[in-house]
């Protein structure tokens, strides 16, 4: 098998799907555990060694899913017209690149302002990372396997995304709190450095596909593509919110409430995420993808108002599982619906616009969440996001009646 050779995008045997689907994920896989080994720390490093406050270290978090957002419309783009290979390649450069300034961050303590700027800096670069590979994947896939495959291809993708999480969180406690010569932040920027580079020459090795070629005029803008598919992001972002929450404070309720085991919650999420998606994708076609996300968003809710009124970490273990449970279908039940709305040669663009909701639910989330604690508590904090979860259960209703009118 060659790298540099192209397909057409035909579906594969069925015998050969999942190991297709594999040998691409795997990529979306490192960046996640990439993620979680920064989402673990990143808001105890700005808030315990660099003296910021809560809403700082929520922000700290969150400006990776903003600088996500920001590069999703490139990265559509790119995909559809140059091919999802090469992008996926230079989104695992860039997350190299991300571990590269956090290592650098230690350095900068007792200059506390440059310190953050450089965990700034590595956060933006691995924000783009996050997009380019995983989109490029998503749709790499749906071209290596066929359009049939998309709940698969966009359920596994979520499997190594969040099963990257609950890896790479207690990986991450562990290191930092090492006194090792490489231990520390140091240890987890080299850590996501090495990582990311490990996977650029089994990327190389992999099929291309080429982009479809549309005739003039067909393919259709972001914007077009966007209006398309929001009601399901609109659906997808009140559903966020409360995973925005656990990401980027619940390592900062657990030091607030002088419990330990913040990353163990991380990881139980992570797990029961990757269980759910395991025992109950099948649930999308068989009931629809509308009705899926329905009842995922109110256990969701249930989840988030467990954290809220639980005062114990038992009580706050549950509440994540819960909330890992309802979040888990929420992205592949409402993308298939977003991807059947649009053109087969706008697939990146039509991944990108509606990942463009999480993103904005996501990178809001840290910051201006982080400004509810001082006034109304972590109580109120996770009281809100399950209103917004409620929310997202009325659109899917508005959705359902749509699609059924």
């Amino acid at each position: 098998m060659n790298g540099n050779n192209d397909i057409e995008g035909a579906s594969e045997p069925v015998g050969k799907t999942l190991w297709s689907i594999f040998a691409i994920v795997v990529f979306t896989l490192l960046c996640y555990i990439e993620i979680g080994l920064q989402m673990a720390v990143v808001p105890l490093f700005v808030k315990e060694q660099l003296g910021f406050s809560s809403a700082i270290a929520g922000f700290a978090v969150s400006v990776q899913y903003l600088a996500t957002f920001v590069s999703r419309i490139g990265a559509g783009h790119r995909i559809d017209t140059r091919g999802p290979k090469k992008v996926v390649i230079a989104g695992l450069f860039l997350g190299a690149l991300s571990g590269l300034f956090i290592m650098l961050a230690p350095s900068l303590v007792a200059w506390p302002v440059g310190a953050l700027a450089v965990v700034l800096l590595g956060r933006i670069f691995l924000g783009i990372s996050e997009s380019w590979v995983a989109t490029g994947v998503i749709v790499w896939n749906i071209e290596r396997v066929g359009t049939p495959g998309t709940a698969r291809v966009i359920s596994w993708n979520g499997v190594c995304s969040y099963g990257g999480i609950a890896l790479g969180a207690p990986i991450a406690m562990i290191i930092y709190q090492s006194h090792a010569a490489l231990g520390g932040f140091l240890g987890i920027g080299l850590c996501c450095m090495l990582m990311l580079l490990s996977g650029v020459p089994w990327a190389w090795y992999q099929l291309a596909v080429k982009p479809l070629s549309p005739t003039p005029g067909k393919r259709h803008s972001f914007m077009t593509v966007f209006g398309q598919v929001a009601p399901y992001g609109m659906a997808l972002a009140a559903g966020s919110i409360g995973f925005g929450a656990i990401s980027s404070l619940l390592t900062l309720y657990f030091a607030d409430q002088n419990w330990k085991g913040a990353a163990t919650a991380l990881s139980i999420f992570g797990c029961v995420f990757v269980l759910t998606r395991f025992g109950f994708t099948t649930q999308i076609t068989k009931r629809g993808g509308t009705v899926v996300a329905l009842v995922s968003l109110l256990i969701e809710s249930l989840g988030l108002c467990v954290l809220a009124m639980g005062h114990s970490p038992i009580w706050a273990n549950i509440g994540a599982a819960l909330t890992g449970v309802g979040f888990s279908l929420l992205f592949p039940a409402l993308g298939v619906g977003a991807v059947a709305h649009t053109k087969p040669e706008n697939k990146g663009i039509a991944i990108g616009a509606f990942s463009v909701f999480l993103d904005i639910a996501l990178g809001l989330s840290g910051p201006v969440l982080g400004f509810i604690i001082p006034y109304w508590g972590y109580q109120g904090l996770f009281l809100t996001t399950a209103l917004m979860s409620l929310l997202g259960v009325g659109i899917c209703a508005f959705v359902y009646r749509k699609e059924n009118g």
